[in-house]
């Protein structure tokens, strides 16, 4: 995602918002609603800041950021999203995935809304279309779910003998089961055996590459997952201890920091 694009819809939000609140309140309130924790984007955060401030947006200057954290808790988004409804928040951030977007559209039809996700937000409701979202709903889409069968045809690239392959999913995530259908049509194509393996802990995460073991795979396809995502140096960690030639979602898996 691009950091000037993400913070200009953001600042879009801010200043699309009724009057009425600017009037009723000392600082516009933005709404930051994420699945994960705030230690899973301690390297974010930051960036996420220094974009509001090139905005002209300071955090306890002239704007409040009111924080939600799931806690890796898929469940409790729709209850945070409405905790910043409550909290009469003039924009709504959401971090949290297809999971949260749809939490923070469930929570409200007036408030803006900055999403970021995976999915493909027409497909899910999300927006009308991609050039005119419509609504109160807009932000950014990497599209990685939809990409989820093209990254089994680059690992198969990398490791083109494979024919045993595991696909990990968190079974908490909305787009677990499309995004499970997609890779199992892609799998009869290329004519590979693949095995669903779910985990949305760290230690069915572990419980799952155990597994992957027993199963003697050859090739490993990590969905796109916000918790993945934090538990992203289990995860190299654990498919390097295998010997298992893996693919992500996002290239900070392979390079070993987040990208600016």
């Amino acid at each position: 995602m691009h950091r000037r694009r993400f913070i200009a819809l953001l600042g879009a939000g801010l200043t699309a918002a009724p009057a009425r609140r600017a009037q009723q309140k000392a600082m516009p309130v933005i709404g930051f609603l994420g699945s994960a924790t705030p230690a899973a984007n301690v390297r974010l955060l930051p960036s996420f800041h220094q974009g509001l401030g090139e905005t002209g947006f300071v955090e306890g200057r002239n704007v409040v950021i009111e924080y939600r954290w799931a806690e890796d808790r898929y469940d409790r988004l729709p209850g945070l999203a409405a905790e910043l409804v409550g909290h009469k928040a003039d924009v709504i951030v959401s971090t949290g995935g297809i999971t949260g977007a749809l939490a923070a559209r469930e929570a409200s039809s007036e408030i803006p809304i900055v999403f970021i996700t995976g999915d493909d937000p027409v497909e899910r409701g999300l927006v009308t279309s991609l050039a005119r979202p419509g609504g109160n709903l807009t932000g950014v889409s990497f599209l990685t779910n939809e990409l989820t069968p093209k990254r089994l045809e680059l690992i198969l690239d990398l490791a083109p003998h494979a024919k045993v392959i595991c696909l990990l999913v968190n079974p908490k995530n909305s787009a677990a089961e499309r995004v499970t259908r997609a890779m199992q049509d892609a799998a009869r194509t290329k004519r590979v055996r693949l095995h669903v393996l779910e985990a949305g802990t760290e230690s069915e995460i572990d419980a799952a590459f155990t597994t992957l073991a027993q199963l003697q795979t050859e090739a490993l396809v990590v969905a796109s997952d916000p918790y993945f995502a934090s538990r992203r140096d289990q995860l190299v960690t654990l498919a390097g201890r295998r010997g298992v030639p893996a693919i992500y979602e996002r290239r900070e898996f392979a390079a070993g920091r987040w990208a600016d």
